[in-house]
């Protein structure tokens, strides 16, 4: 018996030392071009464009320099300020509809729930040209405030019902027992049951940033120069004369640094937060 134990064990970790080689493996092949990108973008040009690739080269700044100088550090504080904007304004609407629809339910609330989601089977191609009437008779054309408009009202069903599934997993008599102690609704919702869920919202807003951030629909076609973002940007290095593959690359890792560095800030809460409610 002690003998079939052993080779039991034996085999579970085998099994578990394949499985953890197969996700590595993963890992670092969806990781591979990320990280290419990223080395070519310390390249010389000729450097970048040779066959077979150079792997030994001595680094340098002069594609991010010229990168900087063509101006597309002002498209990425455009994207900067819609992104966290939009965002802001999701929290500020998303979490009170949010307690609404969960904690404290509305009549009709599954057929509220479903309006939200159904604004997201709406194809953004088929509005995007009264979109287009409509923001330029209000003078909005080429401004920024017209993609933080539209990124909330794109991200806010989303942030809904992320957060829904966030308070549900609140016991109800955390706010019985809060309003026994003579606490406002208000002040149980600032002072327990926000602090509860605060993993789930920064999870929520960190996918609504990577949204925003990476939307390139809606801010190709109703900006031109002054609201330009970063991923529209990155179109202009594509040229006639053909892929400059060194700047290119400085430029899209210009424009996925923001992203990458808010989730590396923000992963303990993301992890948290989207594993919330999983186990009780």
């Amino acid at each position: 018996m002690a003998a079939l134990r052993r080779n039991a064990r034996r085999k579970k970790r085998g099994k578990g030392a394949g499985w953890s080689l197969l996700a590595w493996i993963t890992v670092l092949a969806f990781f591979f071009p990320v990280l290419w990108m990223v080395l070519t973008a310390f390249k010389h040009e000729r450097e970048a464009s040779t066959d077979p690739p150079t792997l030994l080269f001595s680094p340098t700044l002069e594609q991010f320099q010229a990168v900087i100088g063509s101006g597309m550090g002002m498209t990425l504080l455009n994207s900067v300020f819609a992104t966290v904007v939009s965002t802001a304004f999701v929290l500020l609407l998303g979490v009170p509809a949010a307690f609404a629809l969960s904690l404290r339910p509305v009549k009709k609330t599954q057929d509220v729930l479903f309006f939200f989601i159904s604004t997201k089977m709406l194809p953004i191609v088929a509005v995007i040209i009264p979109l287009y009437v409509i923001v330029n008779e209000i003078g909005l054309l080429d401004h920024i405030w017209v993609l933080v408009i539209l990124y909330t009202a794109m991200n806010l069903p989303i942030a809904v019902w992320m957060m829904r599934s966030f308070f549900l997993e609140v016991p109800p008599e955390l706010l019985e027992a809060a309003s026994m102690d003579g606490a406002g609704l208000w002040t149980a919702v600032r002072q327990v049951i926000l602090p509860l869920i605060s993993p789930g919202i920064a999870a929520t807003a960190l996918i609504c940033m990577i949204f925003s951030w990476n939307e390139f629909f809606f801010a190709v076609n109703l900006t031109a120069v002054r609201a330009q973002t970063g991923p529209v940007s990155l179109v202009g290095f594509i040229t006639g004369e053909g892929l400059y593959w060194a700047r290119l690359s400085a430029a899209s890792t210009l424009a996925a640094l923001p992203v990458v560095i808010a989730g590396w800030i923000a992963q303990n809460k993301l992890v948290r937060g989207l594993s919330f409610g999983a186990i009780k």
